[in-house]
């Protein structure tokens, strides 16, 4: 993706990344099925705001969204590297 690698199942803290660039500091999560409770949830929410608060930002994607929309997948995350690379063409199309 515009030259940078992501690493599947990246140790980070204590929790492991689906997938992970650490020259963007960018963090992929991709859910199945045992992340729609309210536990999950919550456990998924405290590991966004720890990975947050040392510098990473982590996208989220539900399995269903890979498997039958992943142009759109591939859409969002590329915005969202090309607004991390050139923080000037946010909002450009």
């Amino acid at each position: 993706m515009h030259g940078y690698s992501f690493r599947r199942q990246r140790p980070v803290l204590n929790y492991i990344a689906d997938f992970c660039c650490l020259e963007l500091l960018l963090i992929i999560e991709v859910d199945g099925l045992s992340h729609e409770n309210e536990i999950a949830s919550k456990r998924d929410a405290t590991k966004d705001q720890d990975l947050r608060d040392i510098g990473f930002e982590v996208l989220r994607f539900s399995s269903w969204e890979v498997l039958n929309r992943m142009a759109d997948v591939d859409i969002l995350i590329t915005k969202w590297v090309k607004n991390k690379i050139n923080p000037f063409e946010k909002g450009q199309q």
